[in-house]
């Protein structure tokens, strides 16, 4: 059955802002298109069609992820069970592997589109705040998965659970530029690692955070095994709507990060010592690349930075997802399980209390579009 997302079916003054700027200017048509397409098999489930577009239409982020996932997840080849309502994802895959998914998103506390001050954003309670979002979301979920006396069937209780990863996929929604957090308050959450201050010394590592009442909030929360019942952690700071316009080729500005992950040989043989350490590459007017390179082992290492007009932009619809796995989970999820090229997988090396990384070359982890709207 076919479904129109974005016909709206609740009254206006409670649509929103989001929704409402989306629904009808011609500059989002095809991104709109794109958005209904995520949605197939996701409305089937008995009763659930009208409840969720509502929910689309009226709070619009949390079910924006939702649509997201399920996409990606049968990208990456695995059936839905949409029989089960709870958790919001039962996986299907081959050999009969399951894994059971819930969705988060943390929200800003206003619908209202949030005004960004003319004076300079301070980092620091940036980056404090997207923190305790985050920390905040996964463990009201875990709580939800053992069990807290509100739920009255945990997840953890539920026989199509039991025995199954269980993976939480989060994505901030909080403010705008949320996206602009890439992965640093998420380290923090989950591996309790500072944002590095070069490649050359190891992160600082820290266990808590101060909220804004003075109580400390543990952090780090993969350090050690008081979440062992969560597997593995799905985030992307680039599942939002800026998706769907780099998909529909709409985007009229767009800035980039790519992971990059080069042999010596290669690396001689293309770009040379003298591009080890910052360089910026002038492709024309209106396309820059910054780039930095540094030795690690037998390959050289680093990112590039793009930015460019939205037709020189290319990606797929799992660019941009990353994955942070649990060292002391009771039922781990394997790199095997949910692996694509484009997707960027993290573990804790609980020895030297660092984070190793595996990626391919030119993994996405970051990404603004910007659309000039008439």
């Amino acid at each position: 059955m076919s479904f129109n997302l974005f016909e709206a079916i609740v009254d206006e003054s409670k649509l929103h802002p989001y929704f409402k700027q989306i629904q009808n200017d011609p500059a989002y048509a095809q991104a709109r298109q794109i958005i209904n397409d995520w949605s197939e098999g996701l409305l089937d489930r008995s009763g659930e069609a009208t409840k969720f577009i509502k929910e689309f239409q009226i709070t619009f982020n949390s079910s924006f992820w939702e649509l997201y996932l399920n996409k990606a997840f049968k990208s990456l080849g695995y059936d839905i069970d949409y029989s089960k309502a709870s958790p919001d994802f039962n996986l299907m895959g081959k050999n009969n592997k399951r894994i059971s998914v819930e969705a988060v998103t943390s929200n800003p506390s206003s619908v209202l589109p949030i005004k960004l001050s003319a004076s300079k954003i301070d980092e620091e309670e940036y980056l404090s705040d997207s923190t305790l979002k985050l920390a905040g979301k996964i463990r009201d979920k875990h709580q939800l998965y053992l069990g807290d006396g509100k739920k009255k069937h945990p997840y953890s209780s539920l026989e199509h659970v039991k025995g199954n990863p269980f993976v939480l996929a989060i994505a901030p929604f909080d403010k705008q530029l949320a996206q602009s957090q890439n992965n640093t308050a998420i380290n923090r959450v989950l591996y309790g690692l500072e944002p590095p201050t070069n490649y050359h010394q190891p992160q600082k590592c820290i266990e808590y955070i101060v909220n804004k009442n003075g109580e400390d909030v543990n952090i780090g929360i993969f350090t050690n095994d008081s979440y062992k019942e969560i597997s593995a952690v799905i985030f992307s700071t680039t599942g939002a709507f800026g998706k769907a316009v780099a998909l529909a080729g709409t985007a009229s500005f767009v800035k980039v990060t790519r992971l990059r992950k080069i042999g010596i040989v290669e690396f001689m043989a293309k770009e040379g010592l003298d591009k080890l350490g910052r360089f910026r590459t002038q492709v024309s007017k209106t396309y820059d690349i910054f780039s930095e390179r540094m030795f690690s082992g037998l390959e050289v290492c680093g990112h590039d930075v793009y930015v460019y007009g939205g037709g020189d932009h290319k990606e797929t619809h799992l660019d941009g997802l990353q994955i942070y796995h649990n060292p002391y989970a009771v039922h781990p999820l394997s790199v095997y399980d949910l692996d694509a090229p484009e997707i960027v997988h993290y573990f804790y090396n609980v020895e030297n209390k660092s984070m190793d990384i595996i990626y391919n070359d030119n993994a996405m982890i970051s990404r603004n579009t910007f659309t000039a709207i008439a």
